[in-house]
């Protein structure tokens, strides 16, 4: 299994604590998807915005379908978020 070094929430400081504050998952911690990007933040934004324009903007397919197309490209990656 590959490892990425991340900074995790109680070590971050600065902007990155800051983003890390905006981007927490409202049920828990912020989500290990993006601390991948931690020690690089300007793609952890980049990311995050991708992220919020794909699953909240406005589309022809809603919400719910747009997360069952995340689920099979996950599954068919191997992925297991």
């Amino acid at each position: 299994m590959a490892w990425i070094k991340v900074i995790d929430e109680n070590e971050a400081d600065g902007k990155l604590r800051e983003m890390y504050e905006r981007m927490r998952d409202p049920r828990g911690p912020v989500d290990n998807i993006l601390k991948i990007h931690s020690l690089d933040p300007p793609t952890l934004r980049a990311h995050f915005d991708l992220y919020k324009t794909l699953m909240h903007s406005p589309s022809a397919l809603s919400r719910r379908e747009r997360e069952m197309v995340a689920v099979v490209v996950s599954a068919a990656n191997r992925c297991h978020y």
